[in-house]
């Protein structure tokens, strides 16, 4: 049993919200993998521009509550917005699927609860 680092964690997130981009026709623009460097997704759809934070959030952190991280969204939003961007949250709570209080590891069954963009 190997648990999943930060950056693994924030990976695997990373990867979850990435299929829904594409699915929805998104184009990638930049893609930043770096723990704790927003934006992760600069994309492109419709000819708009599109910052997107992704969080992964392990339990007992509820990846709904967006009040968390605000600040640090709000100031994102401003940067977007000097270049005409919208900005969205992308949380991805993270459990493991056995026992919610073990670590999500590697080759073991986890559970996603992602609900999508959250436009900031």
């Amino acid at each position: 049993m190997k648990p999943l680092t930060e950056q693994e964690l924030h990976n695997l997130a990373m990867n979850i919200v990435g299929k829904q981009l594409e699915t929805e026709g998104f184009e990638f623009m930049a893609v930043n993998s770096e723990l704790k460097k927003n934006p992760q997704f600069v994309c492109l759809k419709e000819k708009k521009l599109h910052f997107i934070v992704v969080k992964s959030i392990g339990y007992p952190g509820d990846p709904k509550d967006i009040e968390f991280y605000r600040a640090d969204l709000n100031k994102m939003r401003d940067h977007a917005l000097k270049f005409e961007a919208d900005t969205f949250y992308a949380a991805v709570g993270l459990v493991n699927a056995t026992d919610y209080n073990l670590p999500v590891c590697l080759n073991e069954e986890y559970i996603v609860d992602y609900d999508g963009l959250v436009k900031i």
